[in-house]
């Protein structure tokens, strides 16, 4: 989705080369990143109105991001 807040060019600024190198050697963080994108997306269509979410299921999604946000952050950091 285009103009998508919080992607992970923003997220982890000066990291995309490790995050791409890293994707491409372990499939589990690849698999941590396609649920962030997701996440991510699910979060930008009911912030913006195009999906009707509970306040209950928007808080659990940006939970799941930010939990996803911190695996990619150890990920990177090790």
């Amino acid at each position: 989705m285009s103009n998508t807040p919080h992607t992970l060019g923003e997220e982890f600024p000066g990291k995309l080369d490790a995050i791409h190198a890293l994707k491409a050697t372990d499939a589990r963080f690849a698999r941590v990143l396609d649920e962030y994108d997701e996440v991510n997306d699910q979060i930008h269509r009911a912030e913006t109105r195009i999906d009707t979410v509970s306040e209950e299921a928007e808080t659990a999604l940006r939970k799941r991001r930010l939990a996803l946000k911190d695996a990619i952050a150890q990920a990177l950091a090790g």
